[in-house]
């Protein structure tokens, strides 16, 4: 808003000087048209200029800088509308400004004073950054911490970080698997008696003891 006051009451003060100039040499209507006109033009630059040297300074990461080109249109059309009434208006009772009706102040002038303001402004705006990002300003100490706690991927790459909640919680996960995997490993293992071990014993009976009281009868007596 501030932008558009000031570049309606430019443009007012522009169109006052024009009249007068034109009304004083009316055969360099043109030129002064035409330098008027650029020196309106080069004062929206500058500001532009300055507007991305200053956005781009506070915010070095280009994704999280303003949207200046919103900021540059409104402007444009506050500057345009209100500069044509004014315009309008004065000339009600002064007749050394040139103008026209007041629908037409209103619409042509209007976006032709918008059109004016936005392409300078949002021009100036990219030289700004530009001239920022080609030689940035040395960042200071403290500066990555702080922006590391508001990032929204900072979830994401703690996995990759050697400290971390996220990987943490996956070490004492790995931990107390390995835990209950030893104890299984160290418990007794459990002896499962199959059939063969409860069948009983088959009794063995020797022949030995037959043979030798065969020998004994066939032996001749004594007398």
């Amino acid at each position: 808003m501030l932008r558009g006051l000031v570049y309606a009451a430019a443009m007012v003060v522009v169109r006052l000087v024009q009249g007068a100039l034109i009304n004083a040499w009316q055969t360099q209507a043109g030129l002064f048209s035409v330098v008027l006109l650029l020196v309106f033009i080069i004062g929206v630059a500058v500001w532009g200029v300055f507007d991305g040297r200053a956005d781009a300074i506070a915010n070095p990461d280009p994704d999280r800088r303003r949207d200046l080109a919103m900021t540059w249109l409104l402007a444009g059309l506050v500057a345009g509308i209100l500069s044509g009434a004014v315009s309008w208006l004065i000339s009600l009772v002064y007749n050394g400004v040139y103008t026209g009706g007041l629908i037409n102040e209103v619409t042509t002038f209007a976006a032709f004073t918008a059109l004016c303001v936005f392409l300078p402004g949002i021009i100036g705006v990219t030289v700004g950054r530009w001239r920022v990002d080609r030689n940035p300003p040395p960042r200071q100490k403290g500066t990555d911490d702080e922006r590391a706690d508001t990032d929204v991927f900072s979830a994401v790459r703690g996995d990759d970080a050697p400290t971390g909640e996220i990987p943490a919680a996956g070490a004492q996960h790995e931990e107390r698997t390995a835990s209950v995997a030893t104890a299984e490993r160290d418990a007794p293992t459990e002896t499962i008696h199959t059939a063969a071990d409860h069948e009983p014993k088959t009794e063995v009976i020797r022949t030995d003891a037959g043979d030798d009281a065969t020998q004994l009868g066939g032996a001749p007596k004594k007398d």
